[in-house]
């Protein structure tokens, strides 16, 4: 049966209601939150790189090359633990703000000993993951503050040989947990022969370790849709774009604060006797593709992949626990809280170890002032019985001579 002179019914209006309902709830945007992580060894400049990519200063640079006497040296050796920094403020370019959360990771990597240094940013994560499901439990949800990671930029410390261990772990585990985005810090410190066997090492590492990466969605089946010519070029040269990014991988990157003239522009570099590094140059590194990859073109797949992908695979296997463990009879389905684990930092198990100290001696004395108690107790006991005795052998006697006196009478 032909249907090509019936109208419509108006099943093919529904991606314009779409369309104007996006519109209308264009203003619940305007303040979008990214939640970015960096993870890295001191002294990799990471602080320059936040500074840099959003062309501001976010984050105050620590100076590392003050003279320590001895004391400060140890107090400094004995603070150097995998802490969690968060620096929040807001961006506006255009009319449009985003609320930008920070999360710095100082002294990860900086110890002698650095097992498990990867632990307190895993159970940080689990935290914001934890925090918001329960914010999701609540009766009133309209107001939800989210803290749960976008972004983690995981800079790699660039060196003639392979990864270390340690990152290699680190990469691995924080990959199960949040999108995960590596970079070669201080690229400009290798040569470019030696920048491209670095990266092939990085790469083969990731590919045998299984370490999951944040990749940009192609779409490639958008160029097959029925959509008009404009629009077809338009993700073809999205398509490009986003396997050049892929391409890049791991990103080598060159951060600077400092500005110089080029052909009458300023410019963000590093001047050396023999030239200018360009940071924005995609000539001299990759910056430029990963500021792209984080805000101008796949801002909001990191956030979209955060929300269904890593923080429903938590949300899953929380309920699944709760399914297999859950023992109640009025129907109430509560997610349990996770067991904390601050104890793998190494800052945490001095104080606990400390606290622990502490509390035995408490204990000792307040057992000293029992044991002391329970004496004077005893002794009292003691007084107190003989004093009875004492009193009873009197009303004896007095029990004794009344008897006499009647037995003379």
């Amino acid at each position: 049966m032909s249907t090509s002179n019936i109208p419509s019914v108006g099943i093919s209006e529904l991606p314009n209601q779409i369309y104007k309902k996006v519109l209308k709830n264009a203003n619940k945007h305007n303040d979008q939150v990214l939640n970015l992580m960096v993870v890295g060894e001191s002294g990799l400049g990471k602080t320059t790189f936040i500074n840099t990519l959003f062309q501001t200063t976010i984050k105050e640079r620590t100076t590392h090359y003050k003279r320590d006497t001895s004391d400060d040296l140890l107090k400094t050796i004995n603070t150097k633990t995998t802490n969690i920094e968060i620096t929040r403020c807001v961006l506006e370019e255009k009319n449009f703000n985003l609320k930008l959360n920070l999360i710095d990771t100082p002294g990860y990597g900086d110890f002698i000993n650095n097992n498990k240094a990867w632990l307190p940013l895993c159970d940080f994560i689990d935290e914001q993951y934890d925090h918001y499901m329960r914010q999701e439990q609540q009766p009133f949800r309209s107001t939800k503050f989210d803290l749960r990671v976008h972004a983690v930029v995981f800079f790699i410390r660039p060196t003639n040989g392979t990864m270390k261990p340690l990152d290699i772990i680190t990469m691995k585990e924080l990959s199960k947990k949040a999108n995960l985005i590596p970079v070669i810090a201080k690229s400009d410190t290798l040569s470019a022969n030696e920048l491209v066997e670095f990266k092939t090492k990085v790469r083969n590492c990731i590919d045998e370790k299984a370490i999951r990466i944040f990749t940009p969605p192609l779409f490639e089946e958008d160029i097959s849709a029925n959509v008009d010519e404009d629009t077809t070029n338009n993700n073809k040269l999205a398509i490009q774009h986003a396997k050049q990014l892929i391409e890049s991988m791991p990103f080598a990157i060159i951060g600077s604060e400092d500005q110089y003239e080029v052909n009458g522009n300023k410019v963000f570099g590093r001047q050396y006797p023999w030239g200018l590094i360009e940071v924005e140059n995609e000539a001299h590194c990759d910056f430029r593709k990963l500021r792209s990859l984080l805000l101008r073109t796949n801002l909001l797949d990191l956030i979209n992949s955060t929300n269904e992908i890593h923080y429903e695979e938590y949300r899953k296997a929380r309920l699944q626990v709760n399914d297999e463990n859950k023992d109640n009879t009025h129907g109430i389905n509560m997610v349990p809280a996770p067991v904390r684990k601050l104890s793998h930092n190494p800052r945490f198990k001095e104080e606990e170890l400390a606290l622990k100290r502490y509390f035995t001696e408490q204990v000792k004395v307040e057992e000293q002032r029992f044991r002391q108690w329970e004496q004077n107790i005893v002794n009292e006991r003691i007084r107190l019985n003989n004093d009875l005795e004492e009193e009873q052998n009197k009303v004896k006697k007095l029990e004794d001579q009344i008897r006499m006196l009647q037995m003379k009478s």
